[in-house]
């Protein structure tokens, strides 16, 4: 250790010779004989130059730090050592010191290039931040100009954005729901032409819905959904305002001051043409009409799936409407019968009184068989469109339900099937759930009903109905396709 700190002195004199620029020829000797006295084992000969005692001095140089890195070392060591023993001379005392500081120094040293690396690490996560900030940015503006394009474009509204997440089947007739992505699957209901289910997910092809009563799947091909189905689900949709109130009153214009337009009964249904501030624009027997939205409670109705159980059941519900019909005609026969009956022997009593000469035509009146009663579903439905037309020309009053004094559309239709011995709701929107469904127009019978929205009337035949219309009108017959049809109804 005491050579060390010998050969620190050397170094420091050979430092001074160097920077002093000595003369072209140094005293080897003294410095010779310096330096082994030191411990060193450098040997200048005689003559040496500056340039060769700037080599030594730069090789010693090097020593230097070689030294300074294993005392570094060696200084760590002794900090690791348990119990180290402090029984050093004065000499080593000065030499730990001074190891301390190179250590200080070195570990210093050391440290710089890591807070340096800390700091570009620093700027490349700020430069990360910032191009993620940018990002988020511009995701943000698109947002927003797409949000923007929403607010000004009727097919982003709140409710069209739930109608984007519709399945709509778009088909001749219906498409299988199974219960899995597979045609293997086992089918649990069907989704019918302009039905409508909520999207789930999608899956090699297949959609994962669920609609009335059922969740599976459906194949892809066969329906539409996100922007597709947007308008189609306005096509296919349809708004309804039910009236919440004993007695609505439709007004020609928006506003509490406009004339009333007509009147409408709690609970009943109506199509719904347009909504605006505080108004709906709605579809009555008297045209277009304006209620306010307190009144009414609105929801947008789809066509759902039918689960296998439910088909199962609509079919046997339909197949019973269909006996309790033929049921209904029969005793509807045997009246139509009975009271064809009694008016021919009334007329024939008539007759007898007032031709009381000529007993041969007496007789022969007196054994003329009554007409038989018509059969069939078609002949009774002629029957109820016979009796129904003796009425045409009476009067409409709202709420009413006589056939001579005044009645209004659903009281005329309840009281004509009374005659013939079947009771019916005084409700036009009630109506759409009697007898059973013929599939539209088209299949219409004589004697069907015929359900339009706020309004219901008779079939009778050649694309014609009777019906109390409004106030102004009475009862009238109108073309069955003079409004949007709803649904037809066959009683019998």
């Amino acid at each position: 250790m005491r050579q060390k700190n010998v050969k620190l002195a050397a170094y420091i004199l050979i430092g001074t010779v160097a920077v002093g620029s000595i003369s072209a020829t140094a005293d080897a000797t003294g410095v010779s004989s310096l330096l082994p006295a030191a411990g060193l084992a450098l040997t200048l000969e005689e003559g040496s130059s500056q340039e060769v005692v700037r080599a030594s001095t730069k090789t010693m140089e090097k020593d230097k730090e070689q030294e300074k890195k294993d005392d570094l070392t060696k200084s760590k060591s002794f900090k690791r050592e348990a119990g180290a023993s402090s029984k050093e001379d004065e000499a080593e005392t000065e030499i730990k010191s001074y190891r301390e500081t190179e250590s200080s120094e070195a570990e210093t040293e050391e440290k710089k290039p890591l807070i340096i690396e800390d700091k570009e690490d620093s700027k490349e996560e700020k430069a990360r931040t910032k191009a993620e900030e940018a990002d988020q940015k511009t995701v943000a503006s698109g947002k927003a100009i797409e949000t923007d394009s929403e607010d000004e474009e009727e097919a982003l509204s709140e409710e069209e954005k739930e109608f984007s997440r519709l399945v709509i089947a778009k088909v001749n007739d219906y498409v299988n729901i199974r219960s899995m992505p597979s045609e293997e699957g086992e089918i649990l209901g069907k989704l019918y032409d302009k039905s409508v289910g909520d999207f789930i997910l999608e899956k090699d092809g297949w959609y994962k819905i669920t609609s009335g009563n059922v969740t599976g799947y459906v194949k892809a091909e066969y329906c539409v959904t996100g922007n597709d189905a947007v308008e189609l689900a306005k096509k296919v949709g349809t708004r309804v305002a039910t009236v919440t109130t004993t007695t609505l009153k439709v007004r020609e214009s928006e506003g509490m001051d406009a004339p009333v337009l007509g009147l409408v009964p709690i609970d009943e249904e109506l199509s719904v043409i347009e909504e605006l501030d505080g108004w709906v624009k709605v579809d009555i027997e008297e045209g277009y009409g304006y209620v306010s939205s307190e009144y009414v409670s609105l929801r947008t109705d789809f066509v759902k799936a039918e689960s296998k159980e439910e088909e199962e059941a609509r079919l046997k519900k339909e197949e019973d409407a269909k006996k309790a019909a033929k049921e209904a005609a029969k005793r509807a026969e045997e009246k139509v019968a009975k009271d064809k009956a009694e008016k021919a022997e009334k007329a024939e009593k008539a007759a007898a009184a007032t031709q009381n000469n000529d007993s041969a035509q007496e007789q022969q009146q007196a054994q003329k068989p009554a007409p038989a009663p018509t059969t069939g579903g078609s002949g009774l439905g002629n029957a109820v469109v016979d009796y129904a037309m003796q009425f045409v020309g009476n009067p409409y009053v709202y709420g009413g339900s006589s056939l001579t004094n005044g009645t209004d559309c659903s009281g005329f239709v309840m009281s004509v099937y009374k005659n013939f011995g079947v009771s019916l709701p005084h409700s036009s929107s009630a109506d759409r759930s009697q007898g059973y469904d013929v599939g539209g127009l088209a299949n219409a019978q004589p004697g069907d009903i015929v359900c339009y929205s706020g309004h219901v009337g008779i079939y009778a035949g050649n694309g014609q109905i009777v019906h109390a219309s409004t106030s102004k009108t009475g009862i009238i017959v109108s073309n069955a396709n003079y409004r949007n049809v709803l649904a037809v109804r066959r009683i019998f």
